[in-house]
């Protein structure tokens, strides 16, 4: 494997292309308008332009990518996450044209893509499910009946849904027949599919998935857990390693069933497999990601394993780098997601240039990022600017660590959740391993301590700029008066 095309943007991009660069494998980026001047394309060693800012109309044009491959001789693609990671027809186009996708198999995929199916497909390997039903239902009346068996309150869940989308919490009997056409409508929309399911809904539910492996020797590893229950909209936004609450016999058993989700669709490559956990600390699958995940930092943080590095040497063809036995947890490791979002105001995301960008350093700091100061937050796509990862020995050692690294990132233009990550961070739920996916619903309500962090965040940034100030006002302060950073200091301070 001599040349690899990254077909995604941002810091997927930069993440895989570090590893690429590591191996001594020529890397091929791919770009759109609004990319152009990215720093993934400066980094690759080869970058293709491939179309207009929409994502319909460059990251996601298979045949396009597919001919780009073929002209410049590439021996596989890596397609991060997003996109068409999870796109079994362009998996199935790359295996027909000999080009190896670093990834799993256009049938796992297609098998575990569906929920329905993936359900169907790990019953016989005794993986614990959610009670519900694992057929498509479109009748009204049948699923009144299902969800009088099952019992209030119930989730209706699109089939070939994700990220939240097609999904309705229903309390009685009287609201079904309304929700159950809000998320067929919704499917339809976000997934061309309307087909829904109905599942039990777990209160009190945690979100842990498990890391997996597997290579075409038939071997099969579980790289621990990720805790990722604090979300908005369904969508994590916090992440850490290991789990405040697994003892390590719960977690070699949800190993276990992880490893039994691969062998019931022959899986291979990095994969995620999805639980919920509830109050009683049971635990029911979920779904399963055929991709590296967002948040596989955290994993490579407790194990000091490159993730990446292991896609490619098992698309490569050889044994997985270390079996079970050669694994073990080292630390603790969080991940805070820096969206361009207005947290008071409903997550929405917040546009616009990133006027000062600065980021925080350090022993057991890492930013997987995408911008540069100056840049413009692209309104085309996924409005995260970056991923703050922090190790520490303890699970108390690493929010410190974390809320540290928050007070020393510095960013002006644009609104982000970093707010939201320290109030978090400073919570007594979130401190005390005690609480659930309903984290925002329950303690969001309560603005007073993220008003605090917010105003913390902007002193840190006068302080800072008050340093610069003091330091070059003694030396050039004429000069100094000409640059871009007085005018905001000024503009601050008034």
């Amino acid at each position: 494997m001599k040349r690899v095309l990254v077909a995604n943007r941002g810091e997927i991009a930069r993440r895989v292309i570090r590893t690429l660069k590591k191996m001594n494998i020529e890397s091929v980026a791919i770009y759109s308008d609004a990319d152009e001047e990215s720093p993934h394309t400066k980094e690759a060693d080869y970058a293709v332009y491939v179309g207009k800012s929409p994502s319909s109309e460059s990251y996601l044009k298979q045949d396009l990518i597919i001919g780009i491959c073929k002209e410049m001789k590439i021996d596989a693609v890596h397609p991060g996450y997003g996109f068409l990671s999870e796109n079994a027809q362009f998996a199935r186009k790359l295996k027909q044209e000999g080009i190896i996708l670093i990834g799993p198999s256009p049938e796992a995929m297609e098998i575990m893509g569906d929920k329905l199916s993936a359900k169907q497909a790990v019953k016989s390997f005794n993986v614990p499910l959610v009670p519900g039903i694992d057929k498509a239902i479109t009748d009204v009346n049948e699923a009144k009946l299902i969800a009088q068996e099952v019992g209030f309150p119930i989730l209706i869940k699109a089939s070939a849904g994700g990220g939240g989308k097609g999904m309705r919490l229903v309390q009685n009997i009287e609201e079904l027949e309304e929700q159950m056409k809000m998320a067929q409508n919704e499917a339809r929309s976000s997934f061309g599919d309307d087909a829904v399911f109905i599942e039990k809904f777990v209160t009190k539910p945690r979100h842990i998935e498990i890391q997996v492996f597997g290579d075409t020797q038939g071997n099969f590893v579980y790289l621990f857990e990720r805790e990722c229950s604090i979300q908005r909209r369904h969508q994590k936004v916090i992440e850490e390693a290991p789990s405040a609450v697994l003892t390590p016999e719960l977690r070699k058993e949800m190993g276990e069933a992880a490893i039994n989700v691969c062998k019931a669709c022959n899986y291979i490559g990095a994969g995620t497999v999805e639980f919920l956990i509830d109050a009683d600390l049971k635990f029911y699958f979920l779904e399963m990601n055929t991709r590296l995940q967002v948040e596989h930092p955290v994993t490579e943080e407790i194990t000091g394993l490159d993730l990446v590095e292991w896609q490619v040497r098992v698309a490569r063809g050889e044994r997985l780098p270390k079996l079970q036995d050669e694994l073990q947890i080292n630390g603790h490791a969080l991940e805070i997601r820096v969206y361009a979002e207005d947290t008071l105001n409903g997550f929405v995301p917040d546009m616009g240039t990133l006027n000062r960008y600065r980021i925080p350093m350090g022993e057991g700091i890492r930013v997987d990022d995408a911008f540069e100061e100056g840049m413009d937050i692209p309104i085309y796509y996924d409005p995260m600017i970056a991923k703050l990862v922090v190790w520490g020995q303890n699970r108390n050692e690493a929010i410190e660590k974390a809320i540290e690294a928050i007070n020393e990132y510095q960013i002006s233009g644009v609104k982000t959740t970093l707010d939201f990550g320290k109030y978090v961070l400073k919570h007594e739920a979130f401190r005390s391993g005690q609480f659930d996916t309903n984290f925002v619903k329950q303690h969001f309500s309560d603005v007073n301590l993220l008003q605090t962090a917010m105003e913390e965040e902007k002193n840190a940034l006068l302080s800072s700029l008050e340093q610069i100030w003091n330091k070059i006002e003694d030396n050039k302060r004429k000069e100094f008066t000409s640059k871009p950073v007085y005018g905001a200091w000024k503009l601050m301070r008034i």
